[in-house]
């Protein structure tokens, strides 16, 4: 398939909370928001799971619930359900009540962080040096830095540590295949236990849900979503120097099935759109605090107020430059030619745009600005 220019839109939320504020205030932004989205016409809205960090969307399932009660149309899902904190059955049953009060409009994504993480908890601690930028590399208008490895820095950082109480004392995260594997099985209904026995996930079994993997890299999970013909989720705005090689890894693995008879692509960005340039560069002023929160595995402190926040130390700001230049900040034209090119060059099917802000009303802006830019409404 062929990227259009305005191919479809959706939106992606983590419900951060900003500073000053409170996880209240900032899951009621997210309910407006949807609502709004799904007025200005895009199709999907998705919320990320969190922890221990000042971002509200802690309990996907819950959370998708509630949106979707607020909404009429629109999609709501997951991005993602972390499968190695928690069990195929408890997700299964989870998005199929889900389905039967909110039926055909629930996507499921799977993430394999939980299994990931427990990898790279593994790998020797020892001290962690961030080296200057290498400099990015200009792909038909799109910015592909190089790959950042920080597996280390956040496999034994202060949060790292603090997830041994996300799962059961001495439980250990199956294989992400296996986990998708059985989730697929109680889905559809042809679920064996490890010991024989047939089991029936109640609600769950014949939900309609829509299944998906997401994925940094070329490894296991884009592997997994193209063996099974399931649509893929590429997180640009995350890892964007991994990006085209996990959408090419992806198809390369793909096989036709009863989901898909051919790829879906799905590629994340991180907007800020403002009435002009100059007004979005003020807006982003903080995100490269956040991210850098972020990454140094603190987790994410709340928004900063971008009229108070201070520059980044040329040290720190080494360890985030890949995500600050990958931003789209600007003007609704500046950000669409940005989109439209990320959407050509990794031959998208549809972009999902996350777009953080201090305050609820720039980031409800943002989102209208680039809608109207983009020809939804």
């Amino acid at each position: 398939m062929t990227f259009r220019d305005h191919a479809p839109l959706s939106v992606l939320d983590l419900a951060p909370i900003s500073e000053g504020s409170d996880p209240a205030a900032a899951l009621h932004n997210t309910i407006d928001l949807a609502q709004h989205a799904e007025q200005w016409g895009y199709r999907r809205y998705w919320v990320a799971e969190h922890h221990f960090a000042a971002v509200a969307s802690s309990v996907p399932a819950l959370l998708i619930g509630q949106i979707a009660s607020a909404t009429r149309s629109i999609r709501v899902g997951s991005a993602a359900v972390q499968v190695g904190q928690t069990t195929a059955v408890s997700v299964a049953e989870s998005f199929g009540m889900l389905d039967v009060f909110h039926p055909g409009r629930i996507d499921l994504g799977l993430g394999r962080s939980g299994q990931r993480r427990a990898e790279a908890a593994a790998t020797p601690a020892g001290p962690v040096a961030i080296s200057a930028p290498t400099p990015s590399r200009l792909v038909d208008g799109v910015v592909i830095p190089e790959p950042l490895d920080v597996t280390a820095l956040l496999a034994h950082s202060p949060l790292a540590r603090s997830f041994e109480v996300l799962t059961q004392p001495g439980a250990q995260p199956p294989d992400f295949d296996e986990q998708v594997d059985d989730i697929l099985s109680l889905l559809d209904g042809t679920y064996t236990s490890p010991s024989g026995q047939e089991l029936h996930a109640v609600p769950g079994e014949g939900a309609d849900v829509q299944v998906w993997i997401f994925g940094s890299s070329k490894g296991q999970s884009a592997h997994v979503a193209g063996a099974r013909g399931l649509p893929f989720a590429a997180n640009y705005h995350v890892s964007p120097g991994t990006t085209l090689e996990a959408v090419a890894a992806y198809r390369e693995a793909f096989r036709p099935s009863s989901v898909l008879a051919e790829p879906y692509v799905v590629v994340s960005a991180d907007v800020v759109v403002a009435d002009d340039d100059d007004t979005a560069q003020h807006l982003a002023n903080g995100y490269g605090q956040w991210v850098h929160s972020i990454r140094t595995g603190h987790g994410a402190i709340e928004y900063p107020d971008p009229a108070t926040a201070q520059p980044l130390p040329a040290d720190q700001l080494a360890l985030v430059a890949d995500r600050l230049e990958t931003q789209f900040v600007g003007s609704p034209d500046t950000v669409v030619q940005r989109l439209a090119a990320l959407g050509r060059l990794t031959d998208a099917d549809e972009l999902v745009i996350t777009s953080v802000t201090h305050d609820h009303a720039d980031r409800l802006r943002s989102h209208e600005l680039l809608a109207k830019a983009w020809g939804l409404i």
